[in-house]
């Protein structure tokens, strides 16, 4: 058996990897925007949750009583 590699099939590879390193790069991209703002959202809630805690909620509106 013998084994001849073949430069178009050399070229191909090159090219399917070209194409599965875009894609995979699209998806980190995508991936690391929702990370962002999921860490925002985060932020705010333990933000939130100290506030609540320390009663340090500034009411902007005055109560009708």
């Amino acid at each position: 058996m013998s084994k001849i590699v073949l430069l178009h099939d050399v070229y191909a590879i090159k090219e399917q990897k070209e194409r599965e390193l875009a894609y995979y790069r699209e998806q980190l991209e995508i991936i690391h925007q929702k990370l962002v703002w999921i860490e925002r959202e985060y932020k705010l809630t333990k933000d939130i949750i100290k506030m609540i805690e320390q009663e340090s909620v500034v009411q902007l509106i005055p109560k009708n009583d």
